[in-house]
């Protein structure tokens, strides 16, 4: 279905569009219940000039998103649903390459993402360049970051996914700032869900930086012991 009414496309709108995809996963809201991503077009430079005409697009619509929101919606229109997300997610790809600058951004906050993974040392501010999902959330690729400025690290974290509460202890010898892999929560994000915590940023903490600590720490829901 997807790829018929890709030919359905003028051509001039698929410019720079690399592919065109079906993933199976879902992506569930960062904060709100029973609402999920349906699609996501992800940007980057496919030249070295940096020019608009380099950047591309990959686009994708999750099918596990469409299956939970039919499965709550007896009436969902899986045809209406799919083209009016194709559609945006095409709006998405022309408004990124007007904006070149945020591309960049967003290319930098990719980079250093996977520098985090590979456990190579990173920027600490690197997931403010992702993309602004919610207040406070950001994503870069299929991972997502809740970022929380703190004055010093609390022993326990509390926080909110996919409209509940939890509740992540601290690692023994943890210090700011923390990334922390959260394991545990109810419909995960399709990557990682990843705590930052850490203090303002102010001219001082530039003095005063180190290296990021990271760890995986298991979600509790609020309330539980």
């Amino acid at each position: 279905m997807v790829r018929t009414m890709s030919a359905e496309v003028p051509a001039e709108f698929l410019d720079g569009v690399s592919e065109i995809t079906v993933s199976p996963r879902a992506v569930p809201h960062p904060t709100r219940t029973e609402i999920f991503t349906l699609g996501h077009c992800i940007p980057f430079h496919a030249g070295e000039t940096g020019a608009p005409d380099d950047i591309q697009s990959r686009i994708v619509l999750y099918h596990g998103s469409f299956l939970a929101l039919a499965e709550l919606d007896e009436g969902f229109d899986w045809r209406t649903e799919a083209w009016e997300t194709l559609t945006h997610e095409l709006r998405h790809h022309l408004e990124w390459r007007a904006r070149e600058g945020a591309l960049e951004a967003f290319d930098e906050a990719a980079e250093q993402n996977f520098a985090r993974m590979d456990g190579d040392p990173f920027d600490p501010l690197f997931h403010l360049g992702g993309e602004a999902v919610a207040e406070g959330v950001f994503q870069v690729d299929d991972d997502f970051f809740i970022d929380m400025v703190v004055r010093r690290l609390p022993d326990a974290v509390s926080f909110g996914w996919h409209g509940r509460a939890y509740r992540a202890v601290a690692p023994t010898g943890a210090t700011l700032p923390a990334f922390l892999s959260v394991e545990g929560v109810a419909d995960p994000p399709p990557g990682e869900l990843v705590l930052v915590i850490r203090r303002r940023t102010g001219l001082l903490e530039l003095f005063r930086s180190r290296a990021p600590f990271t760890a995986t720490v298991s979600a509790n829901p609020a309330g539980s012991d």
